[in-house]
C-alpha cells in the first residue's frame, strides 16, 4: 500500500511519498525493456575455430552461433544479437596452447 506523508512547510500542508513508496517508484523505473524481449525457449550453442588467444576463440564462437541462430527457420537474424541474448555464456577448453570456445546462450529479440 502506498501512502503520502503530510508535512508542513512555512504553513503549507504538502504531500510527499513515504520510504516504501519511493523504493516501488525506483525498482519500476529500474527495470530494463530487455526483460521484455521475447526469447528462444531452447539455448542455441556453436563451436569455433581453435585459436593461440582465448578472445579470438571466443570470437569465432560467437560468430558461428550468429550464423546459426540467422540459418534456424524458426529464429532468424532478428533473433542473432549476441548482446540480446540470455545467459550468454562460452565453454573454453585449452589444450597443446590452443583454445577452443562454444557459445552457449537463449537467443532473443526485443
Amino acid at each position: 500500500m502506498l501512502r503520502a506523508v503530510c508535512t508542513q512547510i512555512e504553513g503549507i500542508p504538502i504531500m510527499r511519498p513515504s520510504m516504501p513508496a519511493i523504493g516501488i517508484i525506483l525498482l519500476i523505473g529500474a527495470v530494463k525493456p530487455s526483460l521484455a524481449a521475447a526469447c528462444n525457449d531452447r539455448p542455441v550453442s556453436a563451436r569455433g575455430d581453435s585459436s593461440r588467444f582465448e578472445l579470438l576463440a571466443k570470437s569465432k564462437a560467437r560468430g558461428n552461433w550468429r550464423a546459426k541462430v540467422r540459418a534456424l527457420p524458426a529464429l532468424g537474424a532478428s533473433y542473432a544479437d549476441w548482446s540480446k541474448a540470455q545467459a550468454a555464456e562460452y565453454r573454453c577448453s585449452q589444450k597443446d596452447s590452443r583454445f577452443e570456445c562454444i557459445a552457449v546462450a537463449y537467443p532473443c529479440r526485443s
